[in-house]
């Protein structure tokens, strides 16, 4: 799959976990902060991604790993770990 079509099932995989029925593809950068300034999410909002991307993807997350946060910290670097860590044969 190419990056780009990647970051854009991110985005939508985020706005349809998280019912943000305000926000479309187009309002959300690849390297935006999800969090905090950014998009504005919390904490809660990163355990349903956490679990609709072990649903889509098959990734394990262990939220108590040092680098959760690293990877949670914009759609560029969601995209890093689901290339680093599918295994829905995708």
């Amino acid at each position: 799959m190419a990056i780009e079509a990647l970051h854009n099932e991110l985005k939508a995989l985020i706005i349809e976990t998280l019912d943000l029925e305000d926000i479309n593809i187009e309002d959300i950068s690849d390297s935006e902060p999800l969090f905090n300034e950014g998009l504005g999410l919390d904490s809660i909002d990163a355990l349903e991604i956490g679990v609709a991307l072990q649903k889509r993807y098959g990734i394990k997350l262990n939220p108590e790993a040092d680098d959760v946060k690293r990877h949670f910290a914009s759609i560029a670097d969601l995209a890093t770990l689901v290339c680093n860590h599918r295994t829905d044969g995708r």
